[in-house]
């Protein structure tokens, strides 16, 4: 899976989870309805929600028996926690190390990789202002005035 996967992936299972209301063992979604809802493989779920369990967001039960479900209330899991818990998938990469003799490219990438933290933490900012919650809602303020991403293929 890659990176840039992981923060969507995770954030529609966590949507799914408190849709269904999984709050505990005995209402665990499986990894195979969780994968059928977004839609992916299983074993992409189940790598996504290890790392949400590790972040403390989810619980998970391994088995036959096994799946996940939610710690703590949609309205209490913000987006960027998501985002953090899936060793931010939505980061603009690093800069090459540059070439020595170069004063542009013994430059360049220190300023570039300031300008990625700028970013991360402009988009971290953003994102702890909405929550699991406001993805279920179908109009929620945090999400008022905003068009999904041109490049971001909608369902109708």
């Amino acid at each position: 899976m890659s990176d840039s996967q992981r923060f969507p992936v995770a954030a529609h299972a966590l949507a799914y989870l408190a849709h269904k209301g999984a709050y505990s063992p005995a209402e665990a979604a499986p990894s195979a309805v969780l994968a059928a809802s977004v839609p992916t493989n299983p074993v992409v779920v189940r790598r996504v929600t290890a790392l949400l369990a590790k972040a403390g967001l989810i619980a998970t039960r391994p088995g036959a028996s096994g799946g996940a479900w939610l710690l703590h209330r949609p309205e209490d899991i913000t987006m960027d926690a998501v985002l953090r818990a899936v060793n931010g998938c939505a980061q603009f990469g690093s800069p090459p190390a540059g070439a020595k003799g170069c004063p542009v490219s013994e430059h360049i990438p220190r300023q570039v990789a300031r300008a990625i933290t700028a970013a991360d933490k402009a988009a971290g900012e953003a994102l702890s202002k909405i929550t699991i919650a406001d993805l279920l809602a179908p109009n929620p303020p945090s999400l008022a005035g905003y068009a999904p991403h041109p490049s971001c293929p909608v369902a109708a």
